[in-house]
């Protein structure tokens, strides 16, 4: 296995080479040299579900580094593993971190402002002889939206940042891990999912968070709700508003989880279903299930999680509700 996780590897470094260096018009080309031919592609709204290179390079690559100029990958985490939720043919790479650029045109509406931007990204690449066969690629619209001054949710609970990777600066893990510290990581992500699928715990919230947290975590949450430090802000500027703004919780289960050295992570579609009751991210109650599409990026310090990077689809979460966040921010920018 160990042979093919770095086959692996190599595979999505070469495309991202191949990739990043493309111009707009040759993407479709690089597409169709690493990727299979049944090739599946999930994002983000307004992207959704793509299963044409043509449709994936036109509608989002080519429109992305046209405005984006100038791309560079700065990679925060990159692994590969088994997914420990199929059989051991299916091997997965992982790429966490930011798609600087320099921000000269529009893109999704969101204006132009000619400075450097930094678009957070994570994405899930499951590799097979020698191909991508498919890819989940989750991008943090709204905090780019931040960053060109278009904020388009009410004020944030936690702290607004271009997010740093890891404390311990090695999540680029380009040789193998050993074994049993990737063992040690599935496990405790793992222990995590059992403990807060249930939300009625005879534990308070951060004695709960406690069993698998150290107490000085951080949670790198999206724009639109923000990052946290420490078990105790944490609880209170994300974990406990999320419990309170939900009824009738649905875990969906994972498309992949997987665990490299100390760092792991999943992705479902979507992760949950539930319904919103108000409150969260100071929205009012819709009262009608909805879906969250949610990718979780983990580090483990010893015998506990020390670092989580969150990417939730919340333009989908909240299109369902009704509010078209994108075509809102078109509407107001039209000419008078």
């Amino acid at each position: 296995m160990s042979s093919d996780t770095q086959n692996a590897k190599q595979v999505v470094l070469a495309f991202f080479k191949d990739l990043d260096s493309a111009n707009p018009e040759n993407v479709e080309e690089v597409l169709a040299r690493h990727t299979s031919e049944d090739y599946q592609w999930r994002g983000c709204h307004p992207f959704n579900e793509i299963n044409s290179l043509n449709d994936l390079s036109t509608s989002f690559w080519q429109p992305l580094k046209q405005s984006l100029k100038r791309i560079q990958r700065r990679q925060d985490v990159f692994m590969a593993a088994q997914n420990s939720l199929s059989d051991a043919s299916s091997v997965w790479v992982v790429s966490m971190g930011h798609l600087m650029g320099l921000l000269d045109q529009n893109w999704l509406g969101i204006p132009a402002t000619h400075k450097m931007a930094f678009l957070r990204y994570c994405e899930f690449h499951e590799v097979s002889n020698g191909k991508i066969q498919q890819t989940a690629m989750f991008f943090d619209i709204p905090h780019l939206m931040v960053q060109a001054g278009v904020n388009p949710f009410p004020p944030q609970t936690g702290a607004f940042m271009v997010q740093p990777g890891p404390m311990t600066h090695n999540g680029v893990m380009i040789e193998t891990q050993p074994p049993e510290e990737s063992d040690k990581t599935l496990a405790l992500i793992n222990s995590m999912i059992s403990d807060i699928g249930n939300w009625k715990n005879a534990l308070s919230l951060e004695e709960e968070l406690a069993l698998t947290w150290h107490d000085d975590m951080i949670w790198w949450g999206p724009a639109g709700i923000g990052a946290s430090y420490t078990i105790e802000r944490y609880a209170k500027q994300h974990s406990g508003p999320f419990r309170e703004a939900f009824d009738n919780r649905v875990f969906n289960g994972h498309v992949c989880r997987l665990a490299e050295g100390e760092f792991g992570g999943f992705f479902g579609w979507p992760n949950l279903t539930l319904t919103p009751k108000g409150g969260f991210m100071g929205m009012p109650a819709f009262n009608k299930p909805v879906d969250m599409r949610v990718i979780d990026i983990y580090r483990r310090d010893g015998n506990k999680l020390a670092e989580n990077w969150i990417f939730i689809d919340l333009l989908h979460f909240w299109h369902q509700q009704g509010l078209d966040v994108l075509g809102r921010l078109s509407r107001n920018h039209l000419p008078l």
